[in-house]
């Protein structure tokens, strides 16, 4: 179908503590394996010729989790940026962090910068989404545009959704197309609030280290069984694609 190509995955990454809980191992051991799993799906959407790939590692609301918690986080996202970088470079994959980075320690944010601009460059983005809210970045984006219009450069009528779209995080990548969440919950957790406007919703009841390469295809067959319509009527996309495949003819 003319709007059925997948292009942008997303994914909410839940239950690796659940995961752990129930093989009575402590919640980092979730989140260790966790890691293992964003290499499997990765090279699935690789496979499939998606071209990004955004994962949901830590919300703006997970600093509320027990200190120890956040300090095994913090520690296993630095070692991943340490450590994965060259692997995802071979691979042809830009790594890119999105987020509030400033809460971050200045090693992280060091970190961070040093595997961005190793693997920059990659056909393939895996974009990690760190101290980031959906709220938060629609509200960075609206500061951004008020800066403007109090030093003069852009006027109060000259604000509308592409200005706003173009200053938010993934403004230079392609739209979200399919929004995923794993571990059985039905909701978003303020991820990607402004982006999953038109995406599509699969939910999966697999904890996330259960959700490997072949949970992504399933996935990925879901949405190319869905019609995506952008306001039209079926008919109305039904219409487009014969008028495109004449053409192409």
């Amino acid at each position: 179908m003319t709007h059925n190509k997948l292009r942008h995955v997303a994914i909410i990454m839940d239950g690796n503590n659940r995961w752990a809980k129930q093989r009575g191992m402590p919640g980092v051991s979730g989140h260790k394996v966790g890691v293992e799993r964003i290499r499997d799906v990765m090279a699935a959407c690789q496979e499939l010729e998606v071209e990004v790939l955004t994962v949901f590692a830590f919300s703006s609301e997970n600093w509320r989790r027990p200190p120890k918690e956040v300090d095994a986080l913090m520690s296993l996202f630095q070692l991943y940026l340490k450590n994965e970088a060259k692997a995802l470079k071979k691979k042809d994959v830009a790594l890119r962090v999105i987020g509030n980075r400033s809460r971050f320690s200045p090693s992280i944010q060091q970190a961070i910068a040093s595997a961005e601009a190793v693997t920059r460059g990659g056909s393939t983005t895996l974009v990690i989404a760190a101290d980031y809210g959906g709220r938060w970045d629609i509200a960075q984006a609206a500061q951004h545009l008020a800066g403007q219009v109090a030093r003069g450069e852009l006027s109060v009528d000259e604000i509308d959704e592409h200005k706003l779209d173009s200053l938010t995080s993934l403004a230079d990548l392609p739209p979200l197309d399919l929004l995923i969440r794993t571990g059985g919950e039905l909701r978003i957790s303020n991820f990607l609030l402004w982006q999953a406007a038109y995406a599509e919703l699969y939910f999966s009841d697999k904890l996330w280290p259960d959700f490997d390469g072949s949970e992504l295809k399933r996935a990925a067959e879901s949405f190319y069984s869905r019609q995506r319509r952008f306001g039209m009527t079926g008919d109305q996309i039904l219409a487009a694609d014969t008028s495109v495949g004449a053409v192409d003819a």
